[in-house]
């Protein structure tokens, strides 16, 4: 069966208008409500600045909001009668053209999603390492272990909530796909503006520019092909792997 976003000729029940607006922000809120839980027990604990030393344990905000986008969506796509899982299963039919165009779309993204992070850094902080160390700040032994679930359960969560569920219902709504396109990008991009929180500007506008490409050119190929969605989730965990595994040069 052609794997599909979601079905484009039928439209939604209207009761359900506002659950792909609700999904766009869900991401973002969870990330800044497990921070302020985290800060809490830290503080509780003595830890004194407790919110900068929550940002340390971001890896936990995106585990735990995986978890709550992965149980929201499937209630989501059943409400709509039908099963979350479906949108990540491969094409039977159409795998070899879908293979083709995704090594066609990685080579193109390869030099387009990592471009903007050092060079805005630099424009910003004056020093790349500077944006680094904000974000990667040393952890105990036991919490760079358990950051791995992060990469293992971003792949049925964040591309799934944005481009799988949240795009296709706003094409539809919108009746224009290159708007909800930009939409959708937009606070992809935004959610990591509060992965974790730090509140200053310039990192806000780091975090946003350096994943604004990315999520553009992402939603761009999956906007073109949706049945490329278990392709780029794939390679999308196998890439924060090797985000976490940047603790290992701390």
């Amino acid at each position: 069966m052609h794997t599909t976003a979601a079905p484009r000729s039928v439209p939604l029940p209207q009761a359900s208008a506002a659950r792909p607006w609700l999904m766009l922000f869900s991401r973002s809120v969870f990330f800044v409500f497990f921070q302020l839980l985290i800060a809490l027990s830290l503080h509780l604990a003595g830890t004194a600045d407790a919110w900068n030393e929550s940002a340390r344990y971001w890896t936990f905000l995106a585990f735990l909001t995986n978890l709550v986008s992965l149980y929201l969506l499937i209630r989501l796509y059943r409400m709509e009668g039908k099963r979350f899982w479906d949108i990540l299963r491969f094409s039977r039919e159409t795998w070899k053209t879908d293979l083709l165009w995704f090594i066609a779309f990685s080579i193109i993204a390869m030099p387009i999603v990592g471009a903007p992070r050092a060079p805005l850094a630099r424009a910003i902080f004056g020093d790349d390492l500077i944006a680094t160390n904000m974000l990667f700040m040393p952890l105990p032994t036991w919490a760079f272990i358990l950051s791995f679930l992060f990469p293992l359960t971003i792949w049925f969560a964040e591309l799934p909530t944005y481009f799988g569920y949240c795009m296709p219902r706003l094409e539809l709504q919108l009746k224009n796909g290159w708007v909800a396109w930009l939409i959708v990008s937009f606070f992809l991009a935004a959610q990591h503006m509060f992965l974790p929180t730090v509140l200053y500007g310039g990192y806000l506008l780091w975090r946003f520019g350096m994943f604004l490409p990315f999520a553009l050119f992402i939603g761009l190929a999956l906007k073109f092909r949706p049945s490329l969605l278990p392709y780029f989730v794939i390679v999308h965990a196998l890439l924060d792997v090797t985000t976490v595994l940047v603790y290992l040069m701390i």
